[in-house]
Protein backbone atom coordinates (compact mmCIF):
# COMPACT_ATOMS: atom_id res chain seq x y z
CA UNK A 1 0.00 0.00 0.00
CA UNK A 2 1.61 3.47 -0.93
CA UNK A 3 2.16 5.71 2.20
CA UNK A 4 0.72 9.24 2.04
CA UNK A 5 3.70 11.55 2.22
CA UNK A 6 3.31 14.24 5.18
CA UNK A 7 3.02 18.06 4.09
CA UNK A 8 3.27 21.30 5.56
CA UNK A 9 1.22 24.44 3.55
CA UNK A 10 -0.86 23.51 0.13
CA UNK A 11 0.06 20.89 -2.08
CA UNK A 12 -2.26 19.36 -4.99
CA UNK A 13 -3.94 16.18 -3.64
CA UNK A 14 -2.15 13.84 -5.96
CA UNK A 15 1.37 15.33 -5.08
CA UNK A 16 0.67 13.34 -1.12
CA UNK A 17 2.20 10.11 -2.75
CA UNK A 18 6.01 10.36 -3.94
CA UNK A 19 6.10 8.82 -7.13
CA UNK A 20 9.88 8.52 -7.81
CA UNK A 21 11.46 6.90 -4.60
CA UNK A 22 14.24 5.25 -3.34
CA UNK A 23 14.72 2.62 -5.72
CA UNK A 24 15.10 5.65 -8.46
CA UNK A 25 17.81 7.39 -6.49
CA UNK A 26 19.80 3.95 -6.21
CA UNK A 27 19.65 3.98 -10.06
CA UNK A 28 21.25 6.61 -11.48
CA UNK A 29 23.97 6.21 -8.62
CA UNK A 30 24.42 2.71 -9.91
CA UNK A 31 25.01 3.47 -13.27
CA UNK A 32 27.13 6.55 -12.23
CA UNK A 33 29.24 3.78 -10.88
CA UNK A 34 29.55 2.08 -14.04
CA UNK A 35 30.61 4.92 -15.99
CA UNK A 36 33.55 6.12 -13.39
CA UNK A 37 34.80 2.78 -13.39
CA UNK A 38 35.11 2.53 -17.03
CA UNK A 39 36.63 5.82 -17.18
CA UNK A 40 39.54 4.33 -15.41
CA UNK A 41 39.65 1.41 -17.35
CA UNK A 42 40.03 3.80 -19.90
CA UNK A 43 42.48 5.89 -18.60
CA UNK A 44 44.70 2.58 -19.56
CA UNK A 45 43.37 1.07 -23.10
CA UNK A 46 42.46 3.71 -24.47
CA UNK A 47 44.87 6.70 -23.21
CA UNK A 48 47.87 4.56 -22.15
CA UNK A 49 48.32 5.81 -19.05
CA UNK A 50 50.82 3.05 -16.82
CA UNK A 51 49.64 4.23 -13.89
CA UNK A 52 46.65 2.89 -13.88
CA UNK A 53 47.31 -0.51 -15.06
CA UNK A 54 47.43 -1.77 -11.80
CA UNK A 55 43.56 -1.47 -11.46
CA UNK A 56 42.51 -1.36 -15.36
CA UNK A 57 41.20 -5.06 -15.20
CA UNK A 58 39.36 -4.50 -11.89
CA UNK A 59 37.27 -1.43 -12.96
CA UNK A 60 36.44 -3.20 -15.77
CA UNK A 61 35.38 -6.35 -13.78
CA UNK A 62 33.47 -3.33 -11.64
CA UNK A 63 32.01 -1.89 -14.18
CA UNK A 64 30.57 -4.77 -15.62
CA UNK A 65 29.43 -6.21 -12.32
CA UNK A 66 27.32 -3.00 -11.16
CA UNK A 67 26.00 -2.78 -14.89
CA UNK A 68 24.31 -6.08 -14.85
CA UNK A 69 22.45 -4.64 -11.53
CA UNK A 70 21.32 -1.46 -13.07
CA UNK A 71 17.85 -2.12 -14.36
CA UNK A 72 17.25 -3.82 -11.30
CA UNK A 73 15.79 -0.60 -9.18
CA UNK A 74 13.46 0.51 -12.53
CA UNK A 75 12.36 -3.32 -12.52
CA UNK A 76 11.26 -3.80 -9.17
CA UNK A 77 10.09 0.25 -9.11
CA UNK A 78 7.72 -0.78 -11.85
CA UNK A 79 5.68 -3.22 -10.14
CA UNK A 80 5.31 -5.39 -12.96
CA UNK A 81 8.41 -6.32 -13.83
CA UNK A 82 7.26 -8.74 -16.14
CA UNK A 83 5.79 -6.60 -18.46
CA UNK A 84 9.17 -4.70 -19.26
CA UNK A 85 9.88 -6.60 -22.39
CA UNK A 86 7.17 -4.29 -23.60
CA UNK A 87 9.18 -1.47 -23.76
CA UNK A 88 11.86 -2.84 -25.95
CA UNK A 89 9.44 -4.74 -28.81
CA UNK A 90 6.74 -1.46 -28.59
CA UNK A 91 9.10 1.54 -27.70
CA UNK A 92 8.24 5.06 -27.61
CA UNK A 93 10.97 6.52 -29.00
CA UNK A 94 10.07 10.35 -27.30
CA UNK A 95 10.47 8.91 -23.99
CA UNK A 96 14.23 8.91 -21.91
CA UNK A 97 13.19 6.23 -19.85
CA UNK A 98 11.89 3.99 -22.98
CA UNK A 99 15.39 4.14 -24.54
CA UNK A 100 16.97 3.23 -21.69
CA UNK A 101 16.36 -0.45 -22.61
CA UNK A 102 18.51 -0.15 -25.82
CA UNK A 103 21.08 1.91 -24.79
CA UNK A 104 21.81 -0.50 -21.86
CA UNK A 105 21.75 -3.53 -24.09
CA UNK A 106 24.26 -1.99 -26.19
CA UNK A 107 26.49 -1.04 -23.17
CA UNK A 108 26.14 -4.17 -22.15
CA UNK A 109 27.08 -6.24 -24.66
CA UNK A 110 29.73 -3.91 -25.33
CA UNK A 111 31.40 -4.04 -21.92
CA UNK A 112 30.99 -8.16 -22.04
CA UNK A 113 33.14 -8.24 -25.22
CA UNK A 114 35.77 -6.05 -24.12
CA UNK A 115 36.00 -7.97 -20.33
CA UNK A 116 35.78 -11.20 -22.96
CA UNK A 117 38.96 -9.81 -24.96
CA UNK A 118 40.70 -8.50 -21.71
CA UNK A 119 40.48 -11.85 -20.69
CA UNK A 120 40.62 -14.38 -23.21
CA UNK A 121 44.75 -15.05 -23.63
CA UNK A 122 44.96 -15.77 -19.49
CA UNK A 123 41.20 -17.87 -19.59
CA UNK A 124 43.32 -20.05 -22.50
CA UNK A 125 46.13 -20.39 -20.12
CA UNK A 126 43.55 -21.43 -17.30
CA UNK A 127 41.76 -23.68 -19.45
CA UNK A 128 45.25 -25.99 -20.36
CA UNK A 129 46.15 -25.67 -16.80
CA UNK A 130 42.60 -26.91 -15.01
CA UNK A 131 41.23 -30.21 -15.03
CA UNK A 132 37.37 -31.55 -15.00
CA UNK A 133 34.59 -29.15 -14.44
CA UNK A 134 37.11 -25.69 -14.58
CA UNK A 135 38.77 -26.83 -17.77
CA UNK A 136 35.38 -27.51 -19.60
CA UNK A 137 34.16 -23.86 -18.19
CA UNK A 138 37.11 -21.55 -19.25
CA UNK A 139 37.12 -23.61 -22.71
CA UNK A 140 33.89 -22.47 -22.73
CA UNK A 141 34.51 -19.22 -22.12
CA UNK A 142 37.06 -18.99 -24.62
CA UNK A 143 34.84 -20.55 -27.31
CA UNK A 144 37.01 -23.77 -27.74
CA UNK A 145 39.77 -21.85 -28.88
CA UNK A 146 43.14 -21.96 -27.29
CA UNK A 147 45.26 -19.99 -29.95
CA UNK A 148 46.92 -17.42 -27.87
CA UNK A 149 49.85 -16.31 -30.61
CA UNK A 150 51.41 -13.59 -31.04
CA UNK A 151 49.20 -12.85 -34.06
CA UNK A 152 46.12 -13.85 -31.73
CA UNK A 153 47.40 -11.64 -29.12
CA UNK A 154 47.63 -8.65 -31.47
CA UNK A 155 44.11 -9.34 -33.09
CA UNK A 156 42.93 -9.40 -28.77
CA UNK A 157 44.39 -5.60 -28.51
CA UNK A 158 43.15 -4.49 -31.63
CA UNK A 159 39.31 -5.49 -30.84
CA UNK A 160 39.53 -3.92 -27.26
CA UNK A 161 41.06 -0.98 -28.59
CA UNK A 162 38.36 -0.35 -31.06
CA UNK A 163 35.37 -1.66 -27.99
CA UNK A 164 36.94 1.08 -25.38
CA UNK A 165 37.16 3.46 -27.16
CA UNK A 166 33.55 3.33 -28.88
CA UNK A 167 32.53 2.50 -24.68
CA UNK A 168 33.89 5.61 -23.54
CA UNK A 169 30.91 7.85 -25.60
CA UNK A 170 28.14 5.12 -24.75
CA UNK A 171 28.97 4.36 -21.00
CA UNK A 172 28.98 8.25 -20.56
CA UNK A 173 26.07 9.02 -22.70
CA UNK A 174 24.20 5.84 -20.46
CA UNK A 175 24.37 8.44 -18.06
CA UNK A 176 24.76 11.48 -19.14
CA UNK A 177 20.57 10.76 -20.58
CA UNK A 178 19.92 10.49 -16.52
CA UNK A 179 20.59 13.88 -16.20
CA UNK A 180 18.96 14.97 -19.40
CA UNK A 181 15.78 13.46 -18.09
CA UNK A 182 15.74 15.21 -15.04
CA UNK A 183 17.00 18.74 -16.66
CA UNK A 184 14.29 18.54 -19.10
CA UNK A 185 11.27 18.63 -16.59
CA UNK A 186 10.06 22.00 -16.89
CA UNK A 187 6.95 21.07 -14.29
CA UNK A 188 10.16 20.97 -11.39
CA UNK A 189 12.30 23.99 -10.62
CA UNK A 190 14.44 22.22 -8.79
CA UNK A 191 15.57 19.73 -11.84
CA UNK A 192 15.11 22.18 -14.63
CA UNK A 193 18.67 23.07 -15.70
CA UNK A 194 20.54 22.98 -18.51
CA UNK A 195 23.56 21.88 -16.34
CA UNK A 196 21.86 19.03 -15.05
CA UNK A 197 23.03 15.99 -17.63
CA UNK A 198 26.76 17.89 -17.17
CA UNK A 199 26.65 17.31 -13.41
CA UNK A 200 25.24 14.07 -13.36
CA UNK A 201 27.78 12.92 -15.62
CA UNK A 202 30.73 14.77 -13.74
CA UNK A 203 29.49 13.36 -10.70
CA UNK A 204 29.40 10.06 -12.25
CA UNK A 205 32.96 10.09 -12.79
CA UNK A 206 34.17 10.69 -9.42
CA UNK A 207 31.78 7.71 -7.72
CA UNK A 208 33.64 5.68 -9.95
CA UNK A 209 36.93 7.26 -9.29
CA UNK A 210 36.21 6.55 -5.54
CA UNK A 211 34.90 3.21 -5.62
CA UNK A 212 38.33 2.16 -7.34
CA UNK A 213 40.20 3.41 -4.76
CA UNK A 214 38.35 1.92 -1.84
CA UNK A 215 37.96 -1.48 -3.62
CA UNK A 216 42.00 -1.24 -4.79
CA UNK A 217 42.92 -0.56 -0.99
CA UNK A 218 40.57 -3.37 0.28
CA UNK A 219 41.27 -5.53 -2.30
CA UNK A 220 45.30 -5.10 -1.98
CA UNK A 221 44.84 -5.69 2.29
CA UNK A 222 43.35 -8.37 1.42
CA UNK A 223 45.92 -10.28 -0.58
CA UNK A 224 48.50 -8.94 1.36
CA UNK A 225 50.22 -7.04 -1.48
CA UNK A 226 51.73 -3.22 -1.46
CA UNK A 227 49.79 -0.74 -2.76
CA UNK A 228 51.03 0.60 -6.13
CA UNK A 229 52.12 4.17 -5.07
CA UNK A 230 52.38 5.83 -8.73
CA UNK A 231 48.26 4.08 -9.09
CA UNK A 232 47.61 5.05 -5.96
CA UNK A 233 48.36 8.95 -6.58
CA UNK A 234 46.74 8.66 -10.23
CA UNK A 235 43.63 7.56 -8.99
CA UNK A 236 43.64 10.63 -6.16
CA UNK A 237 45.22 13.26 -8.71
CA UNK A 238 42.16 11.64 -11.12
CA UNK A 239 39.52 12.17 -8.21
CA UNK A 240 40.71 15.65 -7.05
CA UNK A 241 40.66 17.34 -10.49
CA UNK A 242 37.23 15.81 -11.52
CA UNK A 243 35.78 16.78 -8.15
CA UNK A 244 36.98 19.93 -7.92
CA UNK A 245 35.16 20.70 -11.44
CA UNK A 246 32.17 19.04 -10.13
CA UNK A 247 31.95 20.71 -7.41
CA UNK A 248 32.19 24.16 -9.27
CA UNK A 249 29.40 23.09 -11.71
CA UNK A 250 26.74 22.21 -8.69
CA UNK A 251 27.50 25.62 -7.17
CA UNK A 252 27.03 27.44 -10.29
CA UNK A 253 23.61 25.37 -11.25
CA UNK A 254 22.12 26.75 -7.62
CA UNK A 255 23.75 30.08 -8.46
CA UNK A 256 22.32 30.67 -11.63
CA UNK A 257 18.53 28.72 -9.71
CA UNK A 258 18.12 31.74 -7.38
CA UNK A 259 19.36 34.43 -9.73
CA UNK A 260 17.36 33.54 -12.16
CA UNK A 261 13.91 34.24 -9.35
CA UNK A 262 11.77 31.98 -11.16
CA UNK A 263 8.01 31.18 -9.78
CA UNK A 264 8.58 29.20 -7.26
CA UNK A 265 11.87 30.52 -6.10
CA UNK A 266 10.54 31.20 -3.07
CA UNK A 267 9.77 27.92 -1.46
CA UNK A 268 12.52 26.42 -3.16
CA UNK A 269 14.87 29.03 -0.88
CA UNK A 270 12.72 27.90 2.47
CA UNK A 271 13.21 25.06 1.30
CA UNK A 272 17.23 24.45 1.12
CA UNK A 273 16.97 26.56 4.43
CA UNK A 274 15.23 24.57 6.25
CA UNK A 275 14.92 20.58 5.65
CA UNK A 276 16.88 20.14 3.10
CA UNK A 277 19.94 22.60 4.75
CA UNK A 278 22.18 19.79 6.73
CA UNK A 279 22.01 17.08 3.88
CA UNK A 280 22.75 19.35 1.28
CA UNK A 281 24.70 22.41 2.21
CA UNK A 282 26.29 20.09 5.85
CA UNK A 283 26.47 16.71 4.47
CA UNK A 284 26.59 16.76 0.50
CA UNK A 285 28.58 19.60 -0.23
CA UNK A 286 30.57 20.37 3.12
CA UNK A 287 31.15 16.76 4.08
CA UNK A 288 31.46 15.11 0.83
CA UNK A 289 32.66 17.32 -1.34
CA UNK A 290 34.78 20.49 0.07
CA UNK A 291 37.01 18.51 2.58
CA UNK A 292 37.65 16.18 0.36
CA UNK A 293 38.68 18.44 -1.91
CA UNK A 294 40.89 20.45 0.88
CA UNK A 295 42.16 16.86 2.29
CA UNK A 296 43.28 15.56 -1.22
CA UNK A 297 44.57 19.07 -2.00
CA UNK A 298 46.63 19.22 1.07
CA UNK A 299 48.43 15.85 0.97
CA UNK A 300 49.09 16.50 -2.80
CA UNK A 301 50.79 19.82 -2.01
CA UNK A 302 53.17 18.93 0.55
CA UNK A 303 53.79 15.43 -1.51
CA UNK A 304 52.71 13.07 1.48
CA UNK A 305 53.51 9.77 0.64
CA UNK A 306 53.12 5.88 2.17
CA UNK A 307 50.76 5.02 4.41
CA UNK A 308 49.21 8.25 5.21
CA UNK A 309 48.50 9.29 1.95
CA UNK A 310 46.55 6.07 1.36
CA UNK A 311 44.76 6.76 4.48
CA UNK A 312 43.80 10.22 3.48
CA UNK A 313 42.70 8.79 -0.03
CA UNK A 314 40.75 6.26 1.04
CA UNK A 315 38.70 8.28 3.35
CA UNK A 316 38.30 11.32 0.98
CA UNK A 317 36.77 8.36 -1.53
CA UNK A 318 34.18 7.14 0.90
CA UNK A 319 33.54 10.66 1.80
CA UNK A 320 32.74 11.39 -2.46
CA UNK A 321 30.60 8.31 -2.58
CA UNK A 322 28.41 9.59 0.43
CA UNK A 323 28.26 12.78 -1.43
CA UNK A 324 27.33 11.67 -4.93
CA UNK A 325 24.58 9.05 -3.32
CA UNK A 326 23.02 11.97 -1.16
CA UNK A 327 23.75 14.54 -4.53
CA UNK A 328 21.15 11.70 -6.33
CA UNK A 329 18.60 11.82 -3.14
CA UNK A 330 18.66 15.45 -3.41
CA UNK A 331 17.84 15.57 -6.85
CA UNK A 332 15.41 12.97 -6.68
CA UNK A 333 13.48 12.89 -3.35
CA UNK A 334 14.52 16.82 -3.45
CA UNK A 335 12.56 17.72 -6.42
CA UNK A 336 9.30 16.04 -5.40
CA UNK A 337 9.38 17.33 -2.38
CA UNK A 338 8.85 20.63 -2.95
CA UNK A 339 5.07 21.37 -4.04
CA UNK A 340 4.32 22.20 -7.40
CA UNK A 341 1.82 25.15 -5.82
CA UNK A 342 5.42 26.71 -4.67
CA UNK A 343 3.01 27.37 -1.16
CA UNK A 344 3.85 23.49 0.87
CA UNK A 345 6.52 21.32 1.39
CA UNK A 346 6.15 17.29 1.31
CA UNK A 347 8.44 14.89 3.63
CA UNK A 348 9.28 11.73 1.74
CA UNK A 349 8.10 8.81 3.85
CA UNK A 350 10.86 5.63 3.20
CA UNK A 351 9.60 2.52 4.92
CA UNK A 352 12.41 0.37 6.75
CA UNK A 353 10.71 -2.91 4.95
CA UNK A 354 8.90 -3.74 1.65
CA UNK A 355 9.16 -3.79 -2.27
CA UNK A 356 10.89 0.26 -2.10
CA UNK A 357 12.63 0.44 1.24
CA UNK A 358 15.80 1.17 2.63
CA UNK A 359 16.32 -2.46 2.89
CA UNK A 360 15.60 -3.24 -0.73
CA UNK A 361 17.94 -0.35 -1.54
CA UNK A 362 20.54 -1.78 0.88
CA UNK A 363 20.55 -5.23 -1.27
CA UNK A 364 20.24 -3.61 -4.36
CA UNK A 365 23.67 -1.80 -3.26
CA UNK A 366 25.15 -4.57 -1.96
CA UNK A 367 24.06 -7.25 -5.08
CA UNK A 368 26.55 -6.12 -7.20
CA UNK A 369 29.68 -6.38 -4.99
CA UNK A 370 28.56 -10.19 -4.64
CA UNK A 371 29.04 -10.40 -8.40
CA UNK A 372 32.49 -8.77 -8.50
CA UNK A 373 33.44 -11.18 -5.99
CA UNK A 374 32.63 -14.20 -7.90
CA UNK A 375 34.16 -12.65 -10.99
CA UNK A 376 37.34 -11.90 -9.08
CA UNK A 377 37.49 -15.48 -8.31
CA UNK A 378 36.92 -16.61 -11.39
CA UNK A 379 39.29 -13.87 -13.40
CA UNK A 380 41.52 -12.84 -11.15
CA UNK A 381 42.44 -9.19 -12.40
CA UNK A 382 45.62 -8.12 -11.03
CA UNK A 383 48.53 -8.03 -12.60
CA UNK A 384 51.70 -6.26 -12.03
CA UNK A 385 53.39 -3.62 -14.25
CA UNK A 386 55.60 -6.23 -15.72
CA UNK A 387 52.67 -8.21 -16.35
CA UNK A 388 50.34 -8.35 -19.36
Amino acid sequence: MTEIAPFTGYVYPNETVIPWGVLIVIYPYLTGLVAGAFTVSSFYHVFGMQQFKPVARLALLTSLSVMLFVPTPLLLHLGHAERSYYSMITPHLTSAFAMFGFFAAFYTILLILEVWFVFRSDNVKRAQNSTGLARTFYRAITLWSDDISPRARVIDSKWLLTLAIVGIPSAHGLHGYIGFVYGSLKARQWWESDLMPIIFLFSAIVSGIALLIVLYVVTSKLRRVRIDHACMRGLTYALWGFLMFTVILEGLEFANLVYKGKEGVDMIMEYVQGPLFWRYFVLQFGLGALLPVVLMGSMIAVNIRGRIFVIGSTISALLVLMNVLLMRWNVVIGGQEISKTGKGLLTYPMSLLGHESLVSATILLIAPFLLLWLLIRLFPPWVDRSGS
